[in-house]
């Protein structure tokens, strides 16, 4: 071996390790954060009640905003004719999709509904109209229940279910009862609850969207300049 070699080597070895030129990682928060995110965690059941909760607000907030911007736009382009084969938000694309993101099924059931199939026996707990009335429960292992009001709280609803003769037209009416002769869903009034939410979540529904509003999120970095 040449006698230079070895330390020919050396030099290499330190140069390429000088200071300058070793790259360092400036993120490394962020890098532990993100790590933090995809940690598996244990799930208690008083979680998979609360991400339930949590869910079905979503669900039936997303429903309720939904409808009201199909039933404005269809009632100002053709009155109630055109907006009653719409008032089902649960069919709607928006409210459709997230209900199968969240593995959960969206019903409305009323002691007085239009449609029979949605007929329930509610009691007055279950129709108070307060925003913070919820009921969320676990009936089987592998299924969690929501449910809260369905409120009256858009003038544009008493086009349809306020008081006959005042709110809606003989002619609307007679449309209504075309369609659903066994109509009970008039005589409302602004802020009455009419009947309430239902959601049926599957439990690894509910732990996805525990695992998603619980995720730490890395906060994009602000530039330099």
């Amino acid at each position: 071996m040449h006698p230079l070699l070895p330390f020919a080597s050396l030099l290499l070895l330190l140069t390429a390790c000088r200071p300058d030129q070793v790259e360092h990682l400036s993120n490394t928060k962020e890098l532990a954060k993100e790590a933090v995110n995809w940690e598996v965690k244990r799930i208690m059941p008083k979680d998979l009640l609360r991400a339930t909760a949590w869910a079905g607000d979503s669900l039936t907030r997303t429903a309720e905003r939904e409808l009201r911007q199909a039933l404005a736009d269809k009632l100002a382009a053709g009155g109630v004719a055109a907006a009653l084969s719409f008032c089902h938000p649960e069919r709607l694309p928006r409210t459709d999709s997230l209900a199968k993101t969240l593995q959960a099924t969206l019903t409305r059931v009323s002691n007085r509904p239009r449609n029979p199939l949605n007929q329930a026996t509610l009691s007055a707990a279950e129709l108070n109209p307060a925003d913070t009335a919820r009921q969320v429960a676990r009936p089987s292992q592998e299924v969690f229940t929501y449910q809260r009001p369905l409120v009256l709280n858009d003038q544009l609803c008493l086009r349809c279910h306020g008081e006959v003769g005042k709110d809606i037209t003989a002619a609307d009416y007679a449309l209504i009862r075309q369609q659903y002769p066994q109509d009970q869903a008039t005589g409302y009034q602004l802020g009455q609850a009419m009947g309430v939410w239902r959601v049926s979540l599957s439990r690894s529904g509910a732990a996805e969207f525990w695992t998603m509003k619980t995720r730490k999120v890395m906060k994009p970095r602000k530039p330099l300049f």
